[in-house]
This record gives C-alpha cells, sequence and structure tokens, in this order.
C-alpha cells in the first residue's frame, strides 16, 4: 500500500515537472510586436483615410487649406456608438509642418474625454483635424489638451472652392473634419481631449517620446510611416 502511494507521489510531481512554465520574457515579446503591428495598422488606415477622402476634392478638405496648414491630426476608425464620458474612443496620430515647410515624424494619440451625450454616428467614423497656426501646434506639444478650451475648433469647410467663405473659421486654431458611411462634412469636437500614446511611440521609436520632439521635427523619420509621407505629399505638399 505505502510503495503504491509513493508511486503515485512520484508519478504525480514527474507530471508537475513537464507542465511548461511560461517565459516573462516571451510573454512581452509577444506584447509588444501586437502593438508594433496595431502601429502599423494605424499608419497605413491614416493613410487610406486622407487619400479617400483627397480622391473626391468636391466633397474633400479644400487643397489650399490642407496646404497651408501647420499641422495635421487624424483618427481613423472611430467605431459606432463610442460615447465621449471620460473615456478613450478613438487612436490616431499627429504630424506637424517644419520651418522647411516638410513634415516632421508622426507622433501618436488619443482622443477622448468631452461632454457627456456626444456621440460618434454610423458604423465607423474618421476623424481629420487641420491645425491652421503655430499657437495649435503649440498645444500640440502638451502631452494633453482639450479642444475647444485650450485651443479654439471649429466644423471645417468641405469643398474645392469652400475657402472663400472661411474667412471667419481661420481665428479658430483647429479645422475639424469627420467621414461616416460616405459622408463627409465638418463636425464640432468641442471638450474631446488629446493625449499622448506612449505607447505607441515607444513601439516606433524604441523609448518614450515628449510631443515637444515631433513638434519640434527631431525624431528620425521611421520606415513604417513612408506610405502616409507618401500621401501628404501628394495632397499637401
Amino acid at each position: 500500500m505505502r510503495n503504491h502511494i509513493l508511486a503515485g507521489l512520484l508519478a504525480g510531481s514527474l507530471g508537475l515537472a513537464l507542465v511548461p512554465v511560461a517565459d516573462p520574457f516571451m510573454s512581452e515579446a509577444r506584447a509588444a510586436d501586437k502593438i508594433d503591428e496595431k502601429v502599423q495598422d494605424r499608419l497605413n488606415a491614416s493613410a487610406n483615410v486622407l487619400q479617400e477622402i483627397m480622391g473626391a476634392p468636391d466633397k474633400g478638405i479644400p487643397r489650399d487649406l490642407l496646404r497651408d496648414c501647420a499641422g495635421i491630426v487624424i483618427i481613423p476608425g472611430v467605431k459606432k456608438g463610442a460615447f465621449i464620458i471620460g473615456g478613450e474612443f478613438g487612436r490616431g496620430l499627429m504630424v506637424v509642418r517644419q520651418p522647411d515647410r516638410k513634415w516632421g515624424s508622426p507622433g501618436f494619440l488619443t482622443l477622448g474625454g468631452g461632454s457627456v451625450g456626444f456621440q460618434i454616428g454610423g458604423q465607423s467614423t474618421d476623424i481629420i483635424l487641420l491645425v491652421m497656426n503655430r499657437k495649435g501646434i503649440e498645444k500640440l506639444a502638451e502631452s494633453k489638451f482639450k479642444l475647444g478650451a485650450d485651443a479654439s475648433v471649429a466644423a471645417g469647410p468641405v469643398g474645392r472652392t469652400a475657402k472663400a467663405n472661411t474667412d471667419g473659421k481661420f481665428q479658430a486654431q483647429i479645422l475639424s473634419y469627420s467621414r461616416s458611411q460616405g459622408v463627409f462634412a465638418g463636425i464640432s469636437l468641442e471638450g474631446a481631449t488629446l493625449t499622448v500614446d506612449d505607447d505607441a511611440n515607444k513601439a516606433i521609436y524604441g523609448r518614450k517620446v515628449a510631443h515637444t520632439e515631433v513638434v519640434e521635427g527631431t525624431l528620425p523619420r521611421p520606415p513604417q510611416a513612408s506610405r502616409l509621407f507618401t500621401v501628404l505629399r501628394r495632397y499637401a505638399g
């Protein structure tokens, strides 16, 4: 009887020895790979959104506004029913034009916050923000700021010849647009908050990145963003 018990204990201990132990380093590597993949998808989706919107110039962003802007924020694929109640609801990126008029490297951010009751309609909504002057860019240098409170925002004009009617809107630091189910229009985003996405920045640049580095153009241009820059050069100079 005693021998049977000892044999059972020995078999059980051997069985436990054969159970694989989770490698924390492998888990971290898989998590990092997943973040890298999501960031690459975000870069490509942002490029696609801008190209598709500008592919229909009569209903898109006026070309001269896009050429004149000091920076652009793109939040692709905000899902239906995403209420802004202090929570994150969109992940995107920003790119800032440098003094030589070339585009700097992208910085990643999230869009959320705002007043209860605001809802993004449609199955999926893409959001574009044009930052029209240097004051707006200075706000982007902060790790977090609220649209409408820290930076003035207005629904942007739509169409090839819309700029002639936008003199009043140029007082706004940021012009905002949305596209949902093929319908493209200006949208008010007052109260929404832009926040630095440290995980995405680290996935691309290998370290935590300050928004000031994005604004000042001191970061190397990542190869993963090549398609985004191709689209920006084509439509925004």
